[in-house]
């Protein structure tokens, strides 16, 4: 009888794990990206859509972990929230408008209001 030892490399183990949990019809989103975000909020016994339209002002990690920060003025005050861009939660992503910037993250923009905070429009 042969001793039959199976290796496995810690992170292709984990990435076949993480595998089916991957969604694949997301769209490209780029940093500076206005998107319409539908989420999945559970009421008691109810469920329901709620979207959260706002500018991709970040993204962090790769993979199933991959997140984005998307902000947005509310009543004159800035609201940022981050999503988890795989999470079952997440119902869907629809790109609104798509503009040029020209660094990786937009923190700037927390300190600005008003006309100053405008991204210029990129045309695909």
């Amino acid at each position: 009888m042969d001793n039959f030892v199976v290796t496995f490399n810690k992170n292709s183990l984990i990435q076949s794990v993480e595998h089916k949990y991957y969604k694949s019809d997301l769209p490209t989103l780029f940093i500076g990206d206005t998107v319409k975000i539908g989420v999945l909020i559970k009421e008691g016994t109810k469920e329901r859509i709620q979207y959260y339209q706002g500018i991709i002002i970040a993204k962090q990690n790769t993979g199933i972990n991959k997140t984005i920060i998307v902000r947005r003025v509310l009543q004159g005050i800035g609201v940022e929230r981050m999503f988890l861009i795989h999470s079952p939660k997440l119902n869907s992503i629809e790109i609104k408008r798509s503009s040029r910037v020209r660094k990786s993250k937009l923190y700037y923009l927390r300190g600005l209001s008003g006309k100053a905070s405008r991204l210029k429009q990129r045309f695909n």
